[in-house]
């Protein structure tokens, strides 16, 4: 699964970048922290400025770090402490980069769904719903069933080129959701709740045909996933 995260060969900053999210995962940097300056960290990494330029913008893009104007660049948020045991750290940028399509795309879906789905679809939900629930308790990842009930959604569009769309990602969708879901495992039952819940709050907006509902529902909970991964929270 995590070669189908990446499609080009990694570089120098590439590694530059693993060590330095590697760090900060571990607590060298803590949340809050000013990084070594550029000079002592090329030093440190045996790099030129460039390549570590290069790593430094990819944090910064993913929201790990940010740069304070005359003062440096600081530790934003760090990570789940079990990432790198899951998956590569390089593949943590196109994760979020899915999450963040992701959080656009399909609460429309929702939106459709709830306006649009018959009485056999929303079954089909509920019975995905109840089977995503079941493999947490069976202490299983639940990716495919995670990624069924999306796809359904998508379907009970209606709309070919939203269901296209999942399709096309379907492959990227599941690695970001094995990753999520590994952690739901390590972490407390509370997670998982959090997780069911808000499932059961799309599901209830789309059983009602509340649109609204039913796109804010998504939204929250896609957002919510992807600060629960990337705050280590």
């Amino acid at each position: 699964m995590a070669d189908e995260s990446r499609t080009r060969e990694p570089n120098l900053a590439d590694g530059i970048y693993d060590r330095l999210m590697q760090e900060i995962i571990d607590g060298r940097f803590a949340i809050g922290a000013r990084l070594p300056a550029e000079q002592s960290l090329s030093a440190d990494y045996k790099v030129s400025r460039p390549v570590l330029r290069e790593a430094l913008a990819r944090l910064r893009e993913d929201g790990i770090i940010a740069t304070r104007q005359g003062s440096g660049n600081y530790v934003s948020r760090r990570p789940d402490r079990s990432v790198g045991k899951i998956v590569p750290l390089s593949s943590l940028s196109d994760i979020q980069r899915c999450y963040e399509f992701r959080i656009d795309f399909e609460p429309l879906c929702a939106k459709w769904a709830a306006i649009r789905r018959t009485d056999e679809q929303l079954l089909q939900l509920e019975r995905a719903i109840s089977r995503f629930n079941d493999t947490f308790r069976q202490h299983e990842t639940g990716t495919d069933a995670d990624l069924e009930i999306h796809m359904i959604i998508a379907r009970s569009s209606a709309n070919q080129f939203h269901i296209a769309a999942m399709e096309t990602m379907a492959s990227q969708i599941a690695f970001g959701m094995h990753l999520s879901r590994s952690l739901t495992l390590r972490a407390t039952t509370q997670r998982h709740d959090i997780v069911e819940a808000e499932h059961h709050r799309i599901f209830q907006a789309i059983a009602a045909k509340d649109s609204e509902a039913a796109q804010q529902a998504m939204q929250d909970h896609l957002t919510g996933a992807m600060e629960r991964t990337y705050s280590g929270s």
